[in-house]
Formats: C-alpha cells, sequence, structure tokens
C-alpha cells in the first residue's frame, strides 16, 4: 500500500515510515495517516468550520418602502447625484420615517435607540406649531401605503426639519452633514399627486394638531338596566373644534358597550349604545393622540438618518358614568266574593309597602301618596272587579289592603286586620294578586217579635200565603152550612 505523502511545510523524519500489513483491507483510513499530517489536517478543518461559523454577515441592504425616487439628486460634497428618494424606509420589518437630509439611509437591520426630543438639522428647538404638525401627521399618515402621501410626508419632515437658514447652506460643496434641503427644488420634482398631499397633510395638520381633548357624555336622565342608552365621546384638536374619523377603543364597568371601536364623524362625535348591568355604569374611552412634541430614535451607528416614526403619540382616555335602575314594574289586582269567584266593583283598596302602612314607591324613586298624605288608593272597576298599579320601583314587596268593605261583605271586615295581598314586583312583570270576601249570611228563620226583621230580608213575595187559604176555606164551609139551614127553615115552615 503506498503511503500518503507528508502535509506541505513537514519534514520527512516526522512521518511514519510503517506499512499496513498486506493482509489489511484494501481501503485507506485516516488512520493511515502519519500523525503530523492527522494533526495538520484536524487543524485545517478547525480552521476552515470556524470561519464558516463566525464569518460576519454581511450588512443589509437599504430598504425603500413607501414613496417616490426623483430625479436628478440634490448635488452635495462637490458631486451630483443621480436621485432622491423621497418616501419611508423599512427598518426592522416596519414602516418608518427619517429626519437628517443627506445623512445615510438606514438599512433594513438598523438597530435604534430612544432618543431626545426632535431638534433641526442644525440642532435648533423646532417651534411648537411645527412640532404639534408633525406628531400629528406621524400619527394620522406614518402608516400609510399611498407613494404620493409618503412621498409628501417625507418632504414636509424634511422641510420642517433640515431647511435651509440661508442660502449658504444649499452650497452644494458641502459635506452631507452640513447640507441643507433645497425645499423649492425637491417640491418641483415631486409627481403632481404628491404635490396635491404635500398640500393636503399640510392642511390638514394645522387644522387638527393637538394637543387633543377626548370626553365622554353619558344621558341626563336615569337609565334602566337591561335596557340601552345612546351615549357619546367627542375628540376637539387645539383649536377646540372636532377632530374626524378617531378610532377610539371601549371599555365599560357596570355597563355592556360591545367590543367594536368606534370612530368619530365629521364633527369629532361618536354615538355608542350603553346597556347597564348595574346602577352606576361608567365608560372609558382610550384613543391614540398626537404628543406635544414628537421624539427620535437615534441610530447605533453614526451618520445615520434618525427615526421618528416611533415618536408623536401618546395615549389619551377620557371616562364618564351615569346612573341605572332596574324596569318598573306592575301591579294587577282583583276583588272578589270568596263563594261564587265574581268580581266586586267599587272596592277603595289601598297601595302600602310591606308593613301595610308606608307608601309603596313609584319608579321615579318618590312615595306613592294620596291628597291626605297617606298611601294612594285605587278603586275596582268592571264586572272582574280589577285595579292595576303601574310604574312602580323594583324589587320591592307591595300590599294592598282594602279600606272598607262593599255592600253585602261587611261581617267578614275586621278595620284592625282588613282583607290583604302581598307579593314582590320585578323588573318589567306584572304581580298579580287577589283578595276575597266572604258575603254577609241571610237569616233563614224569623225570630218572634222580630216583624221587622222581614222588612230587613227586603223579600217581596206575589202569592197567596198557606194560612189565608185555610181561613178562607173555613169561613166558606160556615156561609155553606147557614144557606142550608135557612132553606130548611123555609121548607119546614118555621
Amino acid at each position: 500500500m503506498a503511503r500518503i505523502p507528508s502535509a506541505p511545510g513537514t519534514s520527512r523524519s516526522s512521518s511514519s515510515s510503517r506499512e499496513e500489513p498486506r493482509t489489511a483491507r484494501p481501503t485507506r483510513s485516516i488512520r493511515t495517516l502519519p500523525a503530523t499530517a492527522l494533526r495538520l489536517l484536524m487543524a485545517m478543518l478547525l480552521t476552515a468550520f470556524s470561519l464558516v461559523v463566525t464569518a460576519p454577515a454581511a450588512s443589509a441592504d437599504v430598504q425603500e418602502g413607501t414613496g417616490h425616487r426623483t430625479t436628478p439628486g440634490q448635488p452635495y460634497g462637490g458631486q451630483d447625484r443621480e436621485h432622491d428618494w423621497v418616501g419611508s424606509y423599512i427598518v426592522g420589518g416596519q414602516q418608518v420615517f427619517c429626519v437628517q437630509f443627506a445623512l445615510k439611509a438606514p438599512d433594513s437591520d438598523e438597530q435604534y435607540q430612544p432618543g431626545d426630543e426632535l431638534l433641526t438639522k442644525w440642532g435648533d428647538p423646532i417651534p411648537e406649531d411645527i412640532a404639534a404638525n408633525i406628531s400629528y401627521l406621524l400619527l394620522r399618515h406614518g402608516d400609510t401605503q399611498d407613494a404620493d402621501e409618503a412621498a409628501a410626508l417625507a418632504h414636509l419632515l424634511h422641510s420642517w426639519t433640515a431647511a435651509p437658514r440661508t442660502p449658504a447652506d444649499l452650497d452644494p460643496s458641502l459635506p452631507f452633514d452640513r447640507i441643507g434641503y433645497d425645499v423649492d427644488m425637491q417640491f418641483d420634482k415631486l409627481p403632481d399627486g404628491a404635490k396635491e398631499a404635500v398640500d393636503r397633510l399640510r392642511t390638514d395638520a394645522e387644522a387638527n394638531r393637538g394637543p387633543w381633548t377626548a370626553e365622554v357624555t353619558a344621558p341626563e336622565e336615569q337609565q334602566t338596566i337591561g335596557e340601552a342608552s345612546e351615549w357619546s365621546v367627542s375628540v376637539t384638536n387645539a383649536a377646540g373644534t372636532g377632530v374626524p374619523n378617531v378610532p377610539i377603543t371601549l371599555s365599560a364597568e357596570g355597563a355592556d358597550v360591545g367590543s367594536e371601536p368606534i370612530t368619530t364623524g365629521e364633527d369629532g362625535t361618536a354615538t355608542f349604545a350603553v346597556t347597564p348591568t348595574g346602577e352606576e355604569p361608567s365608560v372609558t374611552a382610550s384613543l391614540s393622540a398626537p404628543a406635544p412634541r414628537p421624539y427620535v430614535q437615534d441610530p447605533v451607528t453614526a451618520d445615520t438618518q434618525r427615526v421618528v416614526s416611533t415618536g408623536g403619540e401618546q395615549e389619551l382616555t377620557a371616562s364618564a358614568s351615569g346612573t341605572a335602575k332596574t324596569a318598573p314594574g306592575a301591579v294587577a289586582v282583583t276583588k272578589v266574593d270568596a263563594d261564587t269567584g265574581e268580581g266586586i266593583a267599587g272596592v277603595p283598596l289601598r297601595i302600602t309597602g310591606e308593613d301595610r302602612e308606608s307608601p309603596a314607591t313609584g319608579d321615579d324613586g318618590e312615595p306613592l301618596t294620596g291628597e291626605d298624605g297617606r298611601p294612594a288608593v285605587v278603586t275596582t272597576e268592571g264586572d272582574r272587579g280589577a285595579a292595576e298599579i303601574e310604574n312602580l320601583r323594583t324589587p320591592q314587596q307591595i300590599c294592598i289592603v282594602e279600606v272598607s268593605p262593599p255592600n253585602g261583605y261587611a261581617d267578614a271586615f275586621d278595620p284592625d286586620n282588613p282583607p290583604s295581598a302581598c307579593g314582590e314586583v320585578t323588573a318589567g312583570e306584572t304581580l298579580t294578586l287577589t283578595i276575597d270576601n266572604k258575603p254577609d249570611e241571610v237569616p233563614k228563620v224569623i225570630p218572634a217579635g222580630h216583624a221587622d226583621a222581614v222588612v230587613a230580608q227586603g223579600a217581596t213575595t206575589t202569592s197567596t200565603p198557606v194560612g189565608a187559604l185555610a181561613g178562607m176555606g173555613g169561613l166558606a164551609a160556615l156561609v155553606a152550612a147557614a144557606a142550608g139551614f135557612a132553606v130548611h127553615r123555609r121548607q119546614s115552615g118555621f
């Protein structure tokens, strides 16, 4: 078997001169390598593996987002440029907008850290109205997918943060970190749609910039548990006028407002339904509002444009509460004859609480009383002897107490414990009660010496009494006998 040559740079004496026995397998193995060559081979393999594992990844490319390339580019550093990118970038998978014109654009893996308040490229504070404009536009249009709108937003950001202080700031020989943004030249290069968007966004920002104010309004009247009522929320801008198209998230305690977000209308107001589940419903509206001043995030590496997409918004909340009660209830009561079940009309009944003394409570929370200050009285009517009391506060215990007995029912009436019926009135329901009375008993035998009892019974008869008939019969017999005797005397000659 032939020897494996020594690795380059090793002496022959350091290699093994022994051959494998003739009986060995004809295939070669790494074990047949001389020791020095084996060590060298292993070192080469480890080095190659290390290079593969630890080789730094290539820097990510700049990823342009939404916007326009405009030509020619603005020259600086003594060099002409083919084009400018006016729009957003994609950094970390998110759409961002940048300031610091002419610094290098961020690549897609650029790392950013929370920064400070946004200043101009020259390190000067940004006026409050311009700062509010930037915050508003980042909030309302920072996620736009419209190329004209994105280009307009980028143009406005550079115009407000890197505009030249004097014509000298536009000297094309200036380096990237000292050149100003040529506002007029850059605007002229924009497509017509982007130019229109510049004017529209600027007008929108000046009309609706912050600080915003939010207010939730509950109904003035008391609500009913389980029944929806209309509430509203309004968002106003720094000028005190309504801001349209603001998404709002609602949450509630003691009420149900659903799970869908709402949006303000053209007047900055949105209405929504609230269904109370308790006596003190409250609603909170949450929305994103423009911060008073925008903030930036600085890149870890130097000379890179600064991201402003994460600044420019703050959480704004507003709350309101109301009152609610259960739905009113009613009582339907009938007064009937205990023997026949027929209704008795004209019976006065008093409406009281559970103690049979105090007045019941109406749905408005006021006691139900009459002109005399005592619990109110209703009177039964019709063939059913019925009366109904509506708009009662629920839940509550109600008693209906008879005031005085109807004619013919006085014997069973105890003024110290008058007939009554009680029950609980519940929300939205009608409690049905019945009060019965036994009629007075009528005597069947007239006691001696009480002829006036016949009058009291009020009995009327149209037939002849049996005793009278017997008397009249006897009288007829006597008359007949006398007549017979007279006839006999005439016949006898007496």
